[in-house]
């Protein structure tokens, strides 16, 4: 296959591109970079320039191509949630996904690639307390959830190939669990301090995925024409956020001992709390039901993996 990744250059795109590359696809990673200053490319994979206001230049990059990985937009947890910061995490992924769909809609159907994969995330449920979460469930509540909203916006913009004939699929992802995840690191820090302990109540929710199974997913969707719509990209048990602090604290040897409050999180952290303190019960029944096997379905291996210590 040919498969064009925007985003490529990020965790999950690198880590993609990789994979890909070894199973013998061309993958062509779309950067706003010049494409000579994109080191590192695996064989078989090349750079190409990628503008939303050249969209001529865009539609010739994806020319030709079975799919369309698209994973742009801001990093999330970096900063602090701003009213501008807001507006930049929910406009970059709008914005660069209205243009891959403007781009794929000029070019001649014979030529359009079949499938655009378009990243979203489990936020998009909301806060549902315990109730337990599948591709039929339906949005949560965007006024209550910044994440939410992005991600409902994020989905509705890819939709909008489907009347182009492009096999959408908005795949729903969880934390990721991996050596070089900000989010993990963040996580692990306090343990690393002998400060670790649950947030919050702890009894929130964490749909997580080992970064392996996320590359997977992508590549199984990517060639399963069978496979449209959401695609939750989780492992199939999610963990309560104690159990989370405690295999991470088990598995580098600290002790959880040192609870973080909600209102401390909310005080020093504000509307970015949200990340840590809102939980999601989310189940992978379209992945199961298609019959993906996951190479990391428990949690304690998937974090002993992700921060170097193997079983």
């Amino acid at each position: 296959m040919r498969i064009a990744i925007a985003g490529g250059t990020g965790m999950i795109g690198t880590a993609l591109t990789g994979a890909l590359a070894r199973d013998g696809h061309r993958v062509v990673v779309l950067t706003r970079r010049p494409p000579g200053s994109v080191r590192g490319l695996p064989d078989g994979a090349e750079a190409a320039t990628w503008d939303r206001s050249r969209p001529a230049e865009l539609a010739e990059a994806l020319r030709g191509a079975d799919a369309v990985v698209n994973l742009a937009g801001a990093s999330v947890g970096s900063r602090p949630w701003t009213a501008g910061r807001r507006r930049e995490i929910l406009q970059s992924r709008v914005l660069a996904t209205s243009a891959l769909v403007a781009a794929l809609g000029s070019l001649p159907a014979g030529e359009r690639p079949g499938a655009l994969l378009s990243a979203s995330g489990v936020d998009y449920y909301g806060e549902r307390g315990d109730e337990e979460l599948d591709e039929r469930s339906p949005a949560g509540d965007p006024s209550t959830s910044f994440l939410a909203e992005v991600c409902a916006r994020w989905e509705e913009a890819a939709a909008a190939a489907e009347p182009l004939g492009v096999r959408v699929v908005r795949v729903r992802t969880g934390l990721v669990l991996a050596r070089q995840a900000p989010a993990l690191r963040l996580m692990a820090l306090p343990f690393r301090l002998f400060a670790g302990g649950r947030t919050g109540s702890g009894r929130q929710w964490v749909s997580w995925i080992h970064l392996d199974d996320v590359v997977g997913l992508y590549a199984w969707a990517a060639a399963e024409p069978s496979v449209t719509g959401p695609l939750n990209a989780v492992a199939p048990e999610p963990a309560r956020q104690s159990d989370v602090a405690a295999a991470i604290g088990g598995t580098l040897g600290r002790p959880v001992w040192l609870p973080q409050p909600a209102p401390l999180l909310r005080l020093g952290m504000g509307r970015l709390s949200e990340l840590l303190l809102v939980g999601h019960r989310v189940t992978p029944g379209a992945a199961l039901a298609g019959g993906f096997g996951f190479r990391w379905p428990a949690l304690g291996p998937a974090v002993e993996e992700a921060l170097g210590r193997r079983r």
